[in-house]
């Protein structure tokens, strides 16, 4: 069984066809899938897929950086609601599901009007995961400088989880290892030509390696331009096993194995343990 880490079923361009999606993620291997939440607009339907497949379909938590606009502290105000156990509009939250906070971060490749906030929220959420002994889930475009300054000041807070779409250098895996326990989340892009993470990940050790698809988004080859989904995380894994020079069965446990520790997932598709 693999797992993705990442993925969003609700997407608008994946919403429509998401339970025949979700039935050929089943159908290719994958397992267990975790939807990453972005703001309040998505997050009902994000529910309500993860609502119809229970112990198959898992949910993280969170503001993401680029919906940090004026309305950020009401956005922030509802991810506590429900971490204290509020819902999502009229749809029932199963706050056993949430296994992350996430994706959370810092995204300056749009524009630069909502630094100082991104900041903020993003300090905030990781207090929120510490709180709550979950892991976080991080999104970073454009901004790692002061993604360290953030992580430096709450490196108190002893975090782990993982970078999501990890495409960066292995000193940056390293420094960020300075500050919590990190892994990588390894999506499409490693199946591109010439995509640099392949030399980077030949060094990180696989204990912290995580695959993701990041669906509808940035698939792999052979569907490279076209939509994502999560039955396409097979092929991310065989070009992992050959860049670790390792059997897929092998990536595949190791990974598997992975995604269930630092998310706690259950074993079994009945629920988490």
């Amino acid at each position: 069984m693999f797992i993705d880490t990442h993925t969003h079923f609700y997407d608008e361009w994946l919403l429509p066809d998401a339970e025949a999606a979700v039935q050929r993620a089943l159908e290719a291997g994958v397992g267990k899938m975790i939807q990453a939440d972005i703001d309040s607009k998505e997050r009902p339907f994000m529910w309500e897929i993860g609502n119809r497949h229970p112990g198959v379909i898992y949910q993280m938590l969170g503001l993401y950086p680029g919906s940090v606009a004026a309305d950020w502290k009401e956005e922030l105000d509802l991810v506590y609601s429900i971490a204290d156990g509020g819902s999502a509009s009229s749809v029932a939250i199963n706050k056993d599901s949430i296994v992350s906070i996430g994706e959370i971060g810092l995204d300056y490749h749009e524009g630069l009007d909502y630094v100082q906030e991104q900041k903020e929220v993003l300090r905030l959420q990781m207090e929120l995961a510490a709180k709550l002994d979950l892991p976080v889930n991080i999104h970073l475009r454009d901004a790692w400088e002061d993604f360290f300054k953030v992580l430096a000041d709450c490196k108190h807070l002893h975090l782990r989880g993982n970078l999501h779409c990890f495409t960066a250098s292995y000193e940056i895996y390293e420094q960020a290892n300075r500050y919590g326990e990190f892994s990588v989340g390894i999506g499409g892009v490693v199946t591109f030509k010439n995509a640099g993470i392949a030399k980077t990940l030949e060094r990180i050790p696989m204990e912290r390696i995580l695959l993701e698809t990041d669906a509808p988004y940035l698939a792999p080859v052979p569907h490279r331009g076209h939509r994502n989904e999560s039955a396409y995380l097979p092929h991310i894994a065989r070009k992992v096993a050959e860049i670790k020079g390792l059997p897929i069965q092998e990536i595949e446990n190791i990974t598997t194995n992975n995604a269930i520790s630092l998310f706690d997932l259950s074993p079994s598709p009945e629920g988490r343990g």
